[in-house]
């Protein structure tokens, strides 16, 4: 922090004209419109804790994939591990966990992502990023239940232009990203089109191999078709597609002694593991397996949304069809290089794991709202969504010719026979109504009245080739949750909007793969159920937004309570490679946010934004004896700070400086609170040169100044993955 400050009175005096005291002529703070309520607002006159970033601050800093604009949020955090798909988001306290849903619904061009694995793409050519934090189930649905996330891509108008974008970084990452759109009839119809491809050797490596672990090749397109027939009808066209190749299952055991060559496990120990050795503040970087893994991931999407604009009210139709497929696989624990050993009982040390998931999904939604200059507004809306989703988990014998391909049924392969083998298919059929009411009693006051009924049926059909439970069964669930929310907003100053709320969230339960009860209970872990229960959360905020120095310093703050029922927790079983989702009965979670934002001069501003939240585990039944606890996955305090310095030389030439801070607090991984990733500190730099028209910039960036070491995921018993270290890179744009 004590650099930030020098920096940034370094920055000031640059400028030796500047006034750090706003009067006539200050340089104000830009206040967005956000669609948040389904409907165009400031963004400081909604009753919901927003943070917004428009086309110019999402360019300004770096913000090209979902930890970027994540870092600059107060009290969410996000965890990314294993694979391109697999990540873990905490918002507020209300965290996802591997194979669950997301505690936040993504929406990105109105059309509502179907899967967690969706979510952790390249961002490129967006227009705007509006984080929801808090319940937003009674609009967005059961996804919804610690907030939303909605993101806009870049339109096209009727002049036509083009956005180019190179980069070069360290260990040999190359960036190359186009777009361009346009109108090919002039106010009526319109393209827009861009694509990125991303490439990166890695940073660690597996010394066995002598190979990259982490690397990757990513790319995707994106194209979107307006049309406007009509002054009263808009069609959008959107299409998408990403493929990702790439290293993953990076993990270390921890417990795992190994020999002073780095390579074997010790052959003289009988059992060659300190369990004492598991902490998450350890983390090892250089990685020992026979198998080189491997990630791959597809995804496609096709969306049509329609718009009719009568006197009355606005009808909307968004129809949606979107692909997933997700393969990895790797060395199954203790991630060694040693070959298959048996230790007695039929236990095998080194083997290979793999997984395969394979998505479909179509949804439709429909809406009809008035009129927004009316002091009574509403809406009303129905959705549906249909999901085939099959998923399959092996364990195999690495006999020392590789891991080969499995996908919907095992290998009798002698070279990789597979051990265990779990799979399902899953036919989901979700559907929903909901509505919202705002009424303005007063032009000060404002009550708004939200809900939505969700249910959400499932179907589990087990393969038949399952080593375990049950083959060929079919099981049966059903979740529903009436989710109500009401707010109220009153300006009590001209600079000054109060408002409070409160809500219900629901998250909806899921089947465990088929025998995983079966499977918990002969390794010890007993009252794990093959269908996980509905998560629900009931939660209350109150807080402020306000404007204050003519307009030039933005104070925003809320406090909230929330009340967990059912929280969703991940358990690994290694010796059979079971992953399994269990639920902490009853969590209470305190906290509050602010969030300060600061115009100095023109082109000198700053923010910080601070975040708290208390968990503590109220009910466990698979062991009461951890009431009291904190609750897993939830950083005690998010604080993210930072200034930004834009100077222009001349008509020609200028100069962009930024740092961006971010300071985590002592996080827990269980609820057994066994260990705990201790606070660290996350720095970004950038400084270079542009054209103060936006024609042209050249910057230098890093990431993780500081080189801070870190486990971006560390799961009980000792399984431990690294986050990416320090990483420089020069990044070169040009528009015409």
């Amino acid at each position: 922090m004590v650099y930030i400050i020098r920096l940034a009175f370094f920055l000031f005096l640059l400028n030796p004209h500047a006034t750090l005291l706003a009067g006539e002529g200050t340089i104000k703070l830009t206040e967005l419109t956000v669609h948040a309520r389904m409907r165009s607002e400031q963004i400081q006159m909604v009753p919901i804790s927003i943070s917004a970033f428009s086309a110019t601050d999402i360019e300004d800093a770096d913000i090209d994939d979902t930890a970027k604009f994540i870092e600059l949020s107060p009290n969410i955090n996000l965890n990314q591990s294993q694979s391109a798909g697999t990540s873990f988001l905490t918002i507020r306290g209300i965290s996802q966990v591997r194979n669950g849903e997301p505690p936040v619904a993504t929406i990105v061009n109105g059309v509502l992502q179907i899967n967690a694995r969706q979510f952790t793409r390249e961002l490129y050519d967006i227009e705007q990023i509006e984080v929801l934090r808090g319940p937003q189930s009674a609009l967005y649905g059961r996804n919804a239940i610690g907030g939303a996330i909605l993101i806009t891509t870049q339109r096209p108008g009727n002049q036509w232009k083009s956005h180019w974008r190179f980069s070069y970084g360290q260990e040999n990452e190359y960036l190359g990203q186009l777009s361009v759109g346009g109108a090919l009839i002039d106010d009526q119809l319109f393209l827009r089109m861009a694509g990125r491809y991303l490439e990166h050797d890695g940073y660690y490596n597996n010394i066995t191999l002598n190979q990259k672990v982490d690397f990757k090749k990513d790319y995707s397109f994106n194209a979107q078709i307006n049309w406007l027939p009509t002054d009263q009808l808009e069609m959008e066209v959107n299409f998408a597609f990403n493929r990702h190749r790439g290293g993953g299952l990076n993990f270390q055991y921890q417990p795992a002694i190994l020999a002073a060559n780095g390579i074997n496990l010790a052959s003289d120990t009988p059992f060659p593991f300190d369990f004492s050795r598991a902490n998450a503040d350890s983390v090892t970087k250089h990685f020992i397996a026979n198998n080189r893994s491997h990630n791959q991931r597809k995804i496609e999407e096709v969306s049509l949304k329609l718009e009719y604009f009568a006197d009355f009210a606005t009808f909307t139709s968004i129809s949606s069809w979107n692909h997933l497929e997700e393969y990895i696989s790797g060395d199954q624990f203790a991630y060694s290089a040693d070959l298959t050993r048996d230790f007695g009982g039929g236990f095998v040390v080194d083997g290979g794991q793999s997984q395969y998931v394979n998505i479909d999904a179509i949804s439709q939604e429909f809406r009809i709202s008035s009129n927004e200059d009316n002091d009574f507004r509403w809406l009303l809306g129905s959705y549906a969504l249909f999901t085939d989703r099959f998923v399959s988990s092996t364990t195999s014998d690495d006999n020392g010719f590789g891991i080969l391909y499995i996908d919907h049924q095992p290998s009798t392969d002698p070279r990789n026979p597979t051990r265990t083998f779990l799979a399902d298919d899953n036919d989901n059929t979700a559907w929903a109504v909901f509505a919202n009411l705002a009424y303005n009693f007063t032009e000060k006051l404002e009550a708004n009245f939200a809900w939505r009924y969700d249910q959400d049926r499932r179907r589990q059909k087990v393969s038949p080739f399952n080593t375990a439970g049950e083959p060929g069964a079919v099981n049966y669930a059903t979740f529903s949750q009436f989710q109500p929310q009401a707010a109220l907003t009153y300006q009590l100053l001209d600079n000054l909007n109060l408002f409070s709320s409160w809500g219900i969230g629901f998250r909806s339960g899921q089947f465990n793969q088929n025998s995983i009860a079966e499977a918990a209970k002969a390794s010890g872990l007993n009252g794990v159920k093959d269908v996980t229960d509905r998560e629900k959360t009931e939660n209350i905020e109150i807080g402020f937004k306000s404007n204050w120095l003519n307009n030039s310093m933005r104070i925003n703050g809320s406090l909230f309570y929330t009340k967990q029922s059912n929280r969703p927790y991940f358990v690994f079983i290694g010796e059979v490679g079971a992953q399994v989702l269990v639920n902490i009965n009853e969590v209470e979670i305190i906290g509050g946010e602010l969030e300060i934002q600061k115009q100095w001069f023109e082109g000198f501003n700053s923010y910080l934004a601070l975040g708290y939240s208390s968990s503590s585990i109220k009910n466990y039944a698979l062991n009461n004896a951890l009431s009291g606890n904190y609750a897993p996955y939830i950083p005690e305090y998010t604080l993210n700070t930072g200034i930004q310095y834009r100077h222009p030389f001349n008509a020609h030439i200028g100069m962009l400086t930024r740092v961006d801070f971010q300071r985590l607090g002592k996080q827990y991984w269980d609820p057994e609170n066994s260990t705990a990733r201790s606070a660290l500190n996350l720095l970004n730099l950038k400084i270079g040169l542009e054209d103060p028209k936006k024609q042209w910039s050249i910057m230098f960036k890093v990431d993780n100044a500081l080189n801070e070491a870190y486990n971006s995921e560390w799961v009980r018993g000792g399984f431990a993955h690294p986050a990416p270290p320090r990483h420089w890179g020069i990044d070169f744009q040009w528009r015409y």
